[in-house]
C-alpha cells in the first residue's frame, strides 16, 4: 500500500494519473469518491505541481467525469463557499463563467423581468473566466451601473430588497477564484467550468443552467443527486445560447427533474410567434456587455418591443417556470410581458441600481 500522507491521504495526483485516470481514453478508470474528493483538497491546498495538475485536468477531460466524481469535487468546493442565504427561496441561475462573445446577455433582463413577475431571481458569475474569457453576468451589471463586487451577505440582501441578486465569485468561492491562474495557463476548459456554475451560494432549491447535450444535462442532475452538500428539489436545464442561460432562437431541448424524477421537453420559439434566429439576436462582438446592458434597459423600459423583448419575456417565463410559479411557459410568458407593461421590471432595476 502507498504511504499516507497525514494531511490529504495515499492518492497524490501523480499516483491518480499512473494507476487511475491517466492510463489512456480507453483504459482509464473512475475514481471512488473518496479518491476524488482528495484530489481535489490537494488542488485548492495547491499542494500538486502545476505540471502534474495540468496534466490531472486533462486526463479527466479525456475521461469524461461521471456524476459522482463531479459530486466528490463539487462537495468540496462547497467547504469552502461562504454561502449567504436570502429570506426568499429563489432561483439558481448558474450560466457558464467564461462568458458570451456575439450574441445579447439576455439573463439580466429575464431575471429582472421574473423578480418583478414575483420570482426571485440569483445569478453568479466571476470576472471573464478562463478559457474564453468574454463578457457575462457581471459585466452587463457593471454596464448598467449595478454594484457587482458585493460581499455575500450583501448579495442576499438583495435579492431579499429587489428580488434579483448577483453573487461574486471572488468573494463567495475564493479558493476557485484562487485556481485562476492555472486554469488560464491551461487553455482549455475543465471540470472546474463545470463546478463552479452550480456552486449555488444562495442554497436555492431550484437550479437552472446550460448544456450542450440531454446526456450532460443527465449527469448535471446526477451531480446535484450524489452531493452530500446540495439538496436541490428542482433542476431545470436547456441547450443555451453559446452555452450560456438564454434560450436558443427556433428549436430548444429543456430538461427538468423534480424530486428524483426526470423528464424533458422541446421549446419552439415559432410556436409562441416570434420569428427571429440566432443572428438576429446579435450584438456588437467588441462590446458584447455594453449593447447588452443597452437592449435590457430599453426592454425593461418598454422601449422596445421587437426581438429581444421576445427573448427577454420567454426566458423569463422559463426562469417564472423552473420556480412553479407557474405552471406553463405560457403562462410564465403572460406573467413577463405583464412585469414589463406595467413598469415592474423597470422598478426592479432602478431597485438594483439604488442598492
Amino acid at each position: 500500500m502507498a504511504a499516507v500522507d497525514s494531511e490529504f491521504g495515499e492518492w497524490p495526483l501523480k499516483r491518480l494519473m499512473t494507476e487511475v485516470v491517466g492510463t489512456g481514453t480507453k483504459s482509464a478508470e473512475d475514481m471512488t469518491r473518496a479518491q476524488a474528493m482528495e484530489a481535489m483538497r490537494r488542488i485548492l491546498a495547491d499542494e500538486p505541481d502545476h505540471t502534474t495538475l495540468g496534466a490531472f485536468w486533462l486526463a479527466n477531460r479525456w475521461k469524461h467525469n461521471n456524476a459522482e466524481e463531479l459530486a466528490a469535487y463539487t462537495d468540496v468546493m462547497a467547504e469552502h463557499v461562504n454561502y449567504a442565504e436570502p429570506k426568499v427561496d429563489p432561483v439558481d441561475c448558474g450560466a457558464n463563467y467564461d462568458g458570451k462573445g456575439k450574441t445579447a446577455i439576455l439573463g439580466v433582463a429575464a431575471g429582472v423581468t421574473a423578480a418583478a413577475a414575483g420570482t426571485p431571481v440569483v445569478v453568479h458569475s466571476g470576472d471573464r473566466v478562463p478559457t474564453q474569457k468574454q463578457d457575462a453576468y457581471k459585466h452587463v451589471l457593471d454596464e448598467l451601473g449595478v454594484r457587482t463586487e458585493l460581499d455575500p451577505d450583501e448579495s442576499a440582501d438583495m435579492v431579499d430588497e429587489t428580488g434579483f441578486g448577483f453573487y461574486y465569485q471572488p468573494n463567495f468561492n475564493p479558493a476557485i477564484h484562487a485556481l485562476w491562474e492555472r486554469r488560464d495557463n491551461m487553455g482549455v476548459r475543465t471540470f472546474v467550468n463545470t463546478i463552479e456554475t452550480i456552486a449555488n451560494p444562495a442554497n436555492a432549491s431550484t437550479h437552472l443552467g446550460s448544456f450542450y447535450h440531454l446526456a450532460f444535462a443527465k449527469k448535471v442532475t446526477d451531480t446535484f443527486k450524489e452531493s452530500e452538500h446540495h439538496d436541490l428539489r428542482r433542476v431545470v436545464m436547456f441547450q443555451g445560447m453559446e452555452g450560456y442561460d438564454d434560450i436558443r432562437p427556433g428549436y430548444t431541448k429543456v430538461a427538468e427533474w423534480t424530486n428524483g424524477e426526470f423528464d424533458d421537453f422541446e421549446i419552439e420559439t415559432a410556436e409562441y410567434g416570434m420569428d427571429f434566429e440566432y443572428d438576429d439576436l446579435g450584438v456588437d462582438e467588441d462590446d458584447v456587455a455594453g449593447d447588452s446592458a443597452e437592449i435590457t434597459e430599453a426592454v425593461l423600459s418598454g422601449e422596445r418591443t421587437d426581438r429581444f423583448a421576445d427573448a427577454v419575456a420567454l426566458n423569463a417565463a422559463l426562469r417564472i417556470y423552473a420556480r412553479e410559479d407557474a405552471d406553463s411557459i405560457d403562462e410564465g410568458l403572460e406573467m413577463a410581458r405583464e412585469a414589463i407593461e406595467s413598469g415592474a421590471a423597470a422598478e426592479v432595476l432602478e431597485d438594483l441600481r439604488a442598492f
